[in-house]
């Protein structure tokens, strides 16, 4: 699928499985954010909407605008995180690399790389909204 050129109708028709929409302040600002960290792919780039792609997979990001209509907007905190108690779990990305880019873009490394008992190498990064995106590979 050409994700620059897709129309709005085609693309929700194409969705299929388990769909993320993240709402996040700064779609701009979240895309840079996992496109220098996790090197996604970003489409459709504007203020308010962007599709990520990842490994073959799609999620979505949305500014709070878009879901002016959207009961969920009203259970947003008014301060951050807005995230906490969500892992996004990259499973084909070093961690030692994308927490080394996560520090030189600023972001912050809630845990360093490390081993794990279940048999993945990985870190946890939040991003300004409180998300933690956890890179990972297996051991």
């Amino acid at each position: 699928m050409d994700y620059e050129t897709v129309t709005a109708e085609d693309f929700g028709k194409s969705l299929r499985g388990i769909g993320i929409n993240l709402l996040v302040r700064d779609v701009r600002r979240t895309a840079r954010f996992l496109e220098t960290v996790f090197e996604t792919g970003i489409h459709r780039l504007s203020d308010d909407f962007a599709i990520v792609t990842y490994e073959g997979g799609v999620f979505q990001l949305h500014s709070d605008g878009t879901y002016h209509a959207n009961p969920l907007l009203g259970l947003l905190p008014e301060n951050p995180p807005r995230g906490a108690g969500v892992e996004i779990r990259f499973y084909a990305t070093d961690p030692d690399a994308a927490a080394a880019r996560a520090e030189a873009a600023g972001a912050m490394v809630l845990q360093a790389p490390a081993d794990k008992p279940h048999g993945l190498r990985e870190a946890y990064i939040l991003c300004d909204d409180g998300y933690a995106w956890i890179p990972s590979r297996p051991l």
